[in-house]
């Protein structure tokens, strides 16, 4: 896991999928701030890369996660067009696989917390696109549940393939 947070992605790649994250009522959690942060750092040095935002409506959401996306990258300047939304997804598998379905994405940036990278990136490959890891800081508060629970997800993954 820790090695793929590590890796650094090239540049120029078409597309940038900010996995979705937690948004509290209207406001995006830290660990979704810092995904879409990370990633306008990444689009900065990269302009012609397009981005998708990610992520459905969980409860306790009163907009889904792509929409809290979206909302970040236009006040940031971001413009629209450059701007492609997948907003059923309830699941990183969901997330790469409705992506791709709608969007036919084979290759790509994908922005996620540190601890969560590993796994995207190898559900990433099963539904046919080819990531490139951007690590975003996980907030401290939260950082060893989330490893702990990262690591079933992976051993999950392994036996299940999603």
């Amino acid at each position: 896991m820790k090695k793929t947070a590590r890796s650094t992605p090239p540049p120029n790649i078409p597309y940038l999928i900010v996995l979705g994250a937690k948004v509290n009522g209207d406001e995006m959690s830290l660990s979704l701030l810092n995904r879409a942060n990370k990633a306008l750092e990444y689009l900065e040095e990269n302009p012609n890369t397009v981005i998708v935002v990610t992520g459905g409506q969980g409860k306790g959401e009163n907009i889904t996660e792509a929409e809290a996306l979206k909302r970040f990258f236009l006040e940031n300047g971001i413009e629209e067009e450059k701007l492609l939304v997948e907003d059923l997804s309830t699941s990183t598998y969901e997330n790469l696989k409705y992506t791709k379905d709608l969007y036919n994405i084979d290759q790509a940036v994908i922005v996620s917390n540190d601890f969560h990278l590993y796994r995207s990136i190898k559900l990433a490959e099963k539904v046919g696109i080819k990531g490139h890891p951007l690590a975003a800081e996980t907030p401290k508060v939260v950082k060893a549940s989330l490893y702990i629970r990262e690591y079933a997800a992976i051993i999950k993954m392994k036996i299940f393939g999603t």
